[in-house]
């Protein structure tokens, strides 16, 4: 596959004139009180639409207009055509000003849009597994056939496959035509939960206090971090919620403090005012308890803007591999990309890219239609990619699932190590 790398990094060069003069751009098809102009190349108008769905206001907005970057450029390089079609692209925004992260009136109504303008075929996203509850089964319903969906981020166990920390009813109840059409790059929150309790066992700690913010995501990862934890025989001192809107959580800490927990794992996301819990946690608590947290925690950035000092020593685990462990076509990605953001990318970047370029390889294979382009989701077979090899199962999941664990040091992220789960406590999670 030595020819596939040397044609990215080609690409990518060729990508870096394509972003800033190849493209087009027409009027917004999708709503533009959501969603910005089509992107695409030539005159016209595309034959089809494929748009991207993300919060792109809040604390974590320079992640993801990065991600809206990076699809874009992965567009780019296929000159906005795919198989038979053109292809124009749409970022769309599912966050408020007032809610400072996705909002569920805006995902609802985003879905709608899109299921009602039958030019879309795919979309990518969402970011947060909450937005994917409500957008999924809309989608599902689209005149058609199920408008494709794949998601660069979600890690919520329910949206796939059933298991412990799911509600009733899922995954099923999100797919009311019996037919899938949403798949994910990334690993799921029982891969996450079951690496971040082989963490908190190799750093040595006997009792962990979870915390979780009620939502889908930080309510399931914090339930598979309590469930694999327990597996591995690490005492569970208590499993709470915190309140977001709080104004201080130093009684929290102080509760946590009286339980002789030496590790807190908090299920949530930075936005949910993350910074503000981690500085009055390390205040309360001191050094030697261990505060550790999932990819809700990302941009890393993010927590350190918030919780300055106090966010030293943190662990944040992330689907996925390192930058500096993707090779052969991530590592030209990476490269190219870099060069057009002018910096080193943030790794959902990748993600998004991995996840735009098998949305286009699935409307390569299909005969155009939404029906089709959702079926070819699951004939997905990666080899060498910029996420590396993997395929995608019948329930929309993908068979590599790394995770990464980065510690703050210094104010800045760094690689600690990755943890691969074995089966067996994945499955306990």
């Amino acid at each position: 596959m030595k020819r596939r790398v040397f044609v990215v990094a080609l690409l990518a060069l060729g990508a870096l004139l394509a972003l800033a003069v190849g493209a087009s751009a027409q009027r917004s098809v999708l709503p533009s009180s959501s969603c910005g102009p089509v992107q695409f190349k030539g005159s016209g108008k595309p034959d089809v639409i494929i748009a991207s769905d993300l919060p792109l206001q809040g604390a974590g907005r320079s992640q993801t207009v990065e991600m809206t970057k990076a699809i874009n450029f992965i567009l780019a390089q296929h000159g906005y055509t795919v198989g038979k079609w053109t292809v124009g692209y749409q970022s769309c925004d599912d966050a408020t000003p007032q809610a400072g992260k996705w909002d569920s009136g805006k995902a609802a109504a985003n879905a709608q849009a899109y299921a009602a303008d039958k030019s879309v075929v795919g979309v990518i996203g969402t970011f947060n597994s909450g937005a994917a509850q409500i957008e999924i089964p809309v989608l599902n319903r689209a005149a058609g056939g199920p408008v494709a969906m794949v998601s660069p981020a979600n890690t919520y166990v329910g949206l796939t496959h059933a298991g412990p920390g799911t509600a009733p009813g899922e995954p099923g109840k999100y797919y009311p035509t019996g037919k899938r059409n949403y798949i994910r790059v990334v690993a799921a929150d029982d891969f996450q939960g079951a690496a971040d309790a082989i963490l908190a066992q190799r750093l040595k700690r006997k009792s962990v206090y979870v915390l979780n913010d009620k939502e889908a995501y930080g309510l399931g990862v914090a339930t598979n971090f309590r469930n694999a934890a327990t597996k591995l025989g690490i005492k569970i001192a208590g499993f709470e919620a915190w309140d977001p809107a709080s104004s201080s959580y130093e009684a929290l800490a102080t509760k946590i403090k009286r339980s002789g927990a030496d590790a807190v794992f908090i299920g949530g996301l930075v936005c949910e005012n993350g910074g503000k819990l981690v500085k009055d946690l390390a205040a309360g608590l001191g050094s030697d308890v261990q505060l550790m947290a999932p990819d809700g925690f990302t941009p890393i950035s993010a927590v350190v803007q918030g919780a300055g000092t106090a966010a030293e020593g943190l662990t944040v685990s992330v689907a996925g591999l390192p930058n500096k462990q993707l090779k052969g076509a991530g590592k030209a990605f990476l490269a190219g990309f870099g060069k057009v953001i002018g910096k080193e990318p943030d790794p959902y970047s990748v993600y998004a890219a991995q996840a735009a370029e098998v949305l286009l390889a699935a409307i390569a294979r299909s005969d155009g239609s939404r029906g089709s382009i959702s079926a070819e989701l699951f004939n997905t077979k990666i080899k060498n990619g910029l996420l590396g090899s993997f395929t995608i199962n019948k329930n929309g999941d993908t068979s590599s699932n790394p995770v990464a664990i980065y510690k703050i040091k210094g104010g800045v992220s760094t690689d600690l190590m990755v943890i691969v789960p074995p089966v067996d406590l994945v499955a306990a999670a």
